[in-house]
């Protein structure tokens, strides 16, 4: 049977010539995500102190949207290729407004946590289906450059605005800012009913997504999760190992699986480009060395430096604002560097701002100015070369899947870099950022080297 044709509603082509309304939305909603994303870092003392959390299980609060992301954004993006990215980015926003409601209800770790993870997936569609949508309505050329660009400038925002919201709200009630988010998500997903062109039609007959895919991903991930949330009372016990084996075994199966399926979550055979394992090993580095350590950062300042959460997402704003500007302006770079080349410099910077804050976490504020600020503008040049990357290493139809595996390298990353962070400031906050320095450093090599081979 041949496939079906789509009859576009009236007013579709109107909207497929409305690029900058495309990426108007999918800005915003990537915006809302990552604000959400970042929320728990300042509510994380009031709420582990409302559900009675102990400090060892208080990494599920950070982890359960990550977790959601990295399982499911392959799906997602296989998903957003075969049914419309419009169809599955549209739905991903309502799901998210309604899951972060959800959580401003829970009353325990467990169903704040479940409601984070339902959080995730549901802003694994919105990012998968954001950048396939970008992809389709800037095909290539300098708009996409601009395009990718601003699109990871929101990602930045996202980051920055979310302690911001979450310190501001919390004066009152910490439950208000997911609240809020939640209703910002409702407004854009009707916003984008609107404007957003249809961008394919349905299949006839749609691939069945990749489950058993996810599931062995999803349980290679709780389990190295829960070892590193264990590791901090000791790695060398006996369960720490067991997980971390199982982590390792499950990881092996998932590789098989995908090799066997008819539809895989991702391609392996993608891995043999350079410029897609650059793509993919530095958004993995970028979550590890980046996010992990920034997401605990202003809860160590409430802690050893004693400052107020309003206090604390102020100084955050100082790395994640300079993160956005440097996103923003990182097009100009886009002539003179390739973008895996954009990635060790982001690298290089990021590593360079971590050391500079050793001996400043329990201190003035003053003394980590200068690192965030460095940090910051690392961290922005990653932001934007990071989708440039994403789309640009994949054939154009597989836009989706590429983003799908950029972003779920990138929160693999950011989960077990919150868990091993968590873990590694038990013996003080120096031991974590020289980790987290060295992770920075092995990112900016590996990305070095693969970028001149896909160069080559």
């Amino acid at each position: 049977m041949p496939p079906l044709t789509a009859t576009a509603p009236p007013g579709a082509r109107a909207r497929a010539g409305r690029p900058r309304a495309t990426l108007a939305v999918t800005a915003a909603a990537t915006a809302v995500a990552l604000m959400n994303y970042t929320a728990p870092m300042l509510t994380l003392p009031d709420m582990a102190a409302a559900f009675g959390t102990p400090a060892s299980a208080q990494a599920w609060l950070l982890n359960g949207t990550p977790l959601g992301l990295a399982v499911l954004l392959l799906v997602a993006g296989s998903l957003a290729d075969a049914h419309g990215r419009r169809r599955v980015f549209l739905l991903g926003t309502l799901a998210l407004g309604l899951t972060t409601a959800l959580g401003a209800l829970a009353g325990s770790t467990l169903a704040f946590t479940l409601a984070r993870i339902a959080q995730g997936a549901a802003s694994a569609a919105v990012l998968a289906g954001s950048l396939g949508l970008l992809a389709h309505a800037y095909p290539a050329g300098r708009d996409r450059i601009r395009a990718t660009g601003i699109w990871g400038a929101s990602v930045s925002a996202g980051i920055a605005l979310g302690p911001l919201l979450a310190g501001t709200l919390s004066l009152a009630d910490w439950r208000l800012a997911y609240g809020t988010l939640g209703a910002a998500a409702l407004a854009i997903a009707a916003t984008g009913t609107r404007t957003l062109a249809h961008d394919q039609a349905r299949k006839a007959e749609a691939p069945r997504p990749d489950i058993a895919g996810a599931v062995t991903l999803g349980l290679a991930m709780s389990a190295l999760l829960t070892a590193l949330t264990l590791g901090r009372d000791g790695w060398l016990r006996a369960p720490v190992g067991l997980l971390l084996l199982a982590a390792a075994f499950l990881t092996g199966l998932f590789t098989a699986v995908e090799r066997r399926s008819r539809t895989p979550m991702v391609d392996l055979a993608l891995l043999r480009r350079p410029a897609f394992l650059a793509s993919t090993l530095g958004a993995l580095f970028t979550g590890l060395a980046v996010i992990g350590l920034f997401s605990v950062v202003p809860a160590l300042l409430q802690g050893g430096a004693g400052m107020t959460p309003l206090g604390s997402a102020w100084l955050f704003l100082l790395w994640s604002g300079t993160a956005f500007v440097a996103a923003l302006q990182a097009r100009r770079l886009a002539g003179r560097l390739s973008a895996a080349y954009q990635l060790a410099l982001g690298f290089a910077l990021s590593a360079a701002g971590i050391l500079a804050l050793l001996g400043g976490l329990e201190g003035t504020w003053p003394r980590l100015v200068p690192g965030l600020l460095l940090a910051g503008a690392g961290s922005g040049l990653l932001n934007a070369a990071l989708p440039r990357l994403a789309v640009d290493s994949v054939p154009p139809e597989r836009a989706a899947m590429g983003s799908g595996a950029n972003n779920t390298a990138r929160y693999i990353g950011s989960s077990a870099g919150v868990a091993l962070t968590l873990a590694l400031v038990t013996e003080g906050p120096d031991t974590a950022l020289l980790v987290s320095a060295g992770l920075a450093t092995t990112g900016a090599v590996l990305t070095l080297v693969l970028g001149r081979g896909s160069s080559g």
